[in-house]
């Protein structure tokens, strides 16, 4: 079981870890680690793990294996030579990726609240994300949506997080958006997101520590993907 550092800190660039396992493939697993691996939407981090000889292995992005969500396995770019167990190697993510991410998946959040309607789908860019919406309809007031968006961002609302029991995540099923992907359960407990007033829903990923961070956003193209399904781009304006 790996130690998410991320969870806590979404700031941390940076740790001193120990190689745990080294998959078949090459991959490498760490019993502590700053790198988001893919989930929900956003794209595993970036970056390298360095050596005690300052030498790095550069890491691709991370992933969990096999659909672990308790483990992450960082792995390397083609040709890169092969850590050993026990090793000691500094983590340390692609932090401009990372930060472009976050400041993202938070807007999406809002997104979220300014479009009411049940998300079926989303993914989480460094310049753009969408979320996909069972909405029949493309709504009139698309300015005015855009308005509110940038009104909620600018306002700087505090992003914090919080857990609850997997019994109680089972008791407030209203505060799950989405249709197709489920909080994962069966750990005992759930992370939650909450944005100011305005949001609270389970979450995995990263984010900023205050919407102020986010900066000017702007709606993007409404695609229909479905009789009911629509795909909502957003962009960093």
């Amino acid at each position: 079981m790996t130690e998410f550092l991320f969870r806590d800190d979404a700031y941390l660039k940076s740790c001193d870890a120990t190689v745990v396992a080294i998959s078949p493939e090459g991959g490498v697993i760490l019993d502590r680690t700053v790198f988001y691996a893919t989930s929900g939407g956003q794209p595993g981090d970036s970056g390298r793990l360095v050596r005690a000889d300052g030498s790095a292995i550069e890491i691709a992005t991370a992933v969990h294996p096999d659909g672990d969500k308790l483990q992450i396995v960082h792995v390397p770019t083609e040709g890169s030579a092969r850590l050993e167990v026990d090793e000691t190697v500094r983590a340390e993510i692609d932090w401009d990726k990372r930060y472009r991410l976050m400041r993202m998946h938070t807007a999406l959040h809002l997104l979220s609240v300014v479009f009411p309607f049940a998300v079926t789908g989303g993914q989480i860019g460094e310049d753009k994300g969408r979320l996909d919406f069972d909405m029949p309809e493309v709504p009139e007031n698309l300015q005015a949506l855009e308005d509110e968006l940038n009104a909620m961002a600018a306002a700087d609302h505090a992003v914090s997080t919080e857990w609850i029991s997997d019994a109680e995540m089972e008791a407030k099923a209203e505060l799950i958006k989405t249709m197709k992907v489920k909080p994962p359960m069966g750990q005992g407990r759930v992370r939650l997101v909450r944005i100011g007033d305005v949001d609270l829903q389970p979450c995995g990923g990263t984010h900023v520590g205050r919407t102020g961070e986010i900066g000017p956003l702007k709606l993007g193209k409404i695609e229909k993907k479905g009789k009911q399904n629509r795909r909502v781009s957003l962009l960093f304006a």
